[in-house]
C-alpha cells in the first residue's frame, strides 16, 4: 500500500482564505516533516461563475453578495492581511480592485498539471491577484504568468478556446459540487474525507497525524 497522502484542494484563485488555508496546510506538513509523502492536486471552483468579463468592484461585490457594510469590509481586509502576513503572504488591497471571472485561470491550472507545475502556477496566480494588483481574467496577464513558471504560453493559451477542455472543466466543477463541496477552500484527504475552511496549522497537523497513524495501522 502506498504511504503517500493525496490531497485534493478545491479552491479559487480569488479566494483569500484559500491561500491562507494553503499556507497553514504547508506549515503543518513541514512541521510534521512529511513533505515527501504529500501529493497535491488543485481542483476547480468558481466563487462567481456568472461574473461578467468586466468584473465587479470588490467592495460593491462584497456588499451585494454578503451584505457587508463599508466598515465591515475594511475590517475584514485588515484581518485577512494580518493573517496572511503571519506566513509571508502579502494582501495588497486597493480601492479599484475588482472581483473577476476565473474560468480561464482554472483551464490553465489544468494545463499546468500535465507538466507538474500546477501548484507553482496556482501560487503565482494568488500572488498576481492579491499582491500585485493584476487582473487574472486578462488573457495577456495569464499568458505572462505561464511564462513566469516556465510553461509553453502558446500551447496553454490554445487550451482556453478548446471546447472539449472547457466542457471537461465544467464537468469537474459539477462533480465536486455533487460530492458536497459548497465552499472553499475544501481539502479532501485520500478521496475519503474532507474539511472546508482555512484551518489553523495545529488543526491540519492533527488531521494529517491521525491519517498517517491510520494508514500505518492498515
Amino acid at each position: 500500500m502506498s504511504n503517500m497522502i493525496k490531497l485534493d484542494i478545491i479552491s479559487d484563485v480569488v479566494c483569500p482564505w484559500c491561500i491562507i488555508g494553503y499556507n497553514h496546510l504547508q506549515a503543518a506538513i513541514k512541521e510534521l516533516g512529511i513533505e515527501d509523502r504529500i501529493e497535491i492536486e488543485w481542483q476547480p471552483f468558481e466563487l462567481n461563475p456568472d461574473m461578467p468579463v468586466d468584473g465587479e468592484n470588490l467592495r460593491q461585490h462584497v456588499a451585494r453578495k454578503y451584505g457587508s457594510t463599508v466598515e465591515e469590509s475594511k475590517n475584514a481586509r485588515i484581518r485577512i492581511a494580518a493573517i496572511g502576513a503571519e506566513h509571508g503572504f502579502e494582501f495588497n488591497y486597493f480601492d479599484e480592485m475588482k472581483m473577476v471571472n476565473t474560468f480561464d485561470a482554472h483551464i490553465l491550472l489544468d494545463y499546468a498539471k500535465e507538466s507538474g507545475k500546477q501548484t507553482e502556477l496556482k501560487l503565482r496566480l494568488f500572488k498576481a491577484f492579491f499582491s500585485e494588483q493584476k487582473d487574472v481574467s486578462d488573457r495577456e496577464i495569464l499568458k505572462q504568468e505561464l511564462i513566469s513558471v516556465g510553461l509553453d504560453a502558446d500551447e496553454g493559451m490554445h487550451w482556453l478556446d478548446d471546447t472539449q477542455r472547457r466542457s471537461a472543466l465544467r464537468n469537474a466543477e459539477k462533480q465536486w459540487q455533487q460530492m458536497g463541496v459548497s465552499s472553499v477552500p475544501t481539502v479532501v484527504f485520500n478521496r475519503e474525507s474532507g474539511i472546508s475552511g482555512a484551518h489553523p496549522v495545529e488543526g491540519y497537523k492533527q488531521i494529517l497525524s491521525e491519517l498517517m497513524a491510520k494508514m500505518g495501522a492498515d
